[in-house]
C-alpha cells in the first residue's frame, strides 16, 4: 500500500511539475485620486505572505500566492500623512484587513506574448475581500539556474469588482477605479 501511494505522489508530481518557493517579492500599488481642480496619487507596497511557483520543465504553468493585506503601507508620505493614509486603507472603506486579512492570486495560464521584453500573458484569480475576479497581465518570465523570475509591466485592477468602492464616482473628488500594479516575484 505505501509503495502504491509513493507512486501515486511520484505520478502526480511529474504531470503537474515542480514547485519552486517564493524568496523574494515587490508588489507595488498606485492609487489616483481626481478633483475639480487637481489630480493626485498615491503608491505603496504590500508583502507577500507566501507563494510558489509551479514548473514544467523551464516554463512556469502555476502558482499561487497570498498577499498579507494588513501590510499595505503608502510609500510616498512619511509620519503622521503615511500614519492617517494606511490607517484608511486598512479600514472598510477600503480593504477591510480586519475582516479579510489576506488577498490571493492563483494563476490559471501562461501563454505567449509577442512582446519582446514581456514575453508571457499571465491569467489568473485574484481574491480581496472574498471577492474572486479573473485578471490578465503582461509579465517576462525567465529561469536561470533555478532561479525563476516573474516581472510585469504596470497593468490596472478595477477595485470595484473587489468591493473598494470608497469615493467611486463622486462629484467633487473621486478616487480612479483602476488601481495599477506592478509585481517582481523570485522563486527557487
Amino acid at each position: 500500500m505505501k509503495k502504491l501511494l509513493f507512486a501515486a505522489v511520484l505520478v502526480s508530481g511529474l504531470a503537474f511539475g515542480q514547485t519552486k518557493k517564493v524568496v523574494g517579492s515587490d508588489v507595488h500599488w498606485w492609487g489616483y485620486k481626481v478633483a475639480k481642480t487637481e489630480a493626485s496619487s498615491h503608491d505603496g507596497t504590500v508583502n507577500v505572505k507566501s507563494g510558489n511557483l509551479i514548473m514544467k520543465g523551464n516554463d512556469v504553468v502555476g502558482g499561487s500566492f497570498v498577499l498579507d493585506m494588513t501590510s499595505i503601507n503608502a510609500t510616498d508620505l512619511s509620519g503622521e500623512y503615511q500614519g492617517k493614509l494606511n490607517g484608511h486603507l486598512k479600514n472598510g472603506d477600503f480593504f477591510e484587513v480586519e475582516k479579510f486579512p489576506n488577498a490571493t492570486f492563483t494563476i490559471t495560464s501562461v501563454k505567449n506574448n509577442s512582446d519582446k521584453i514581456f514575453n508571457k500573458m499571465v491569467t489568473g484569480d485574484l481574491t480581496v475581500k472574498g471577492k474572486t475576479n479573473s485578471i490578465t497581465f503582461p509579465a517576462k518570465i525567465s529561469n536561470s539556474k533555478g532561479v525563476v523570475s516573474l516581472v510585469s509591466d504596470k497593468f490596472p485592477i478595477d477595485r470595484q469588482k473587489f468591493d473598494v468602492n470608497y469615493k467611486s464616482g463622486a462629484q467633487d473628488v473621486f478616487i480612479k477605479d483602476d488601481i495599477d500594479m506592478l509585481v517582481k516575484v523570485t522563486a527557487k
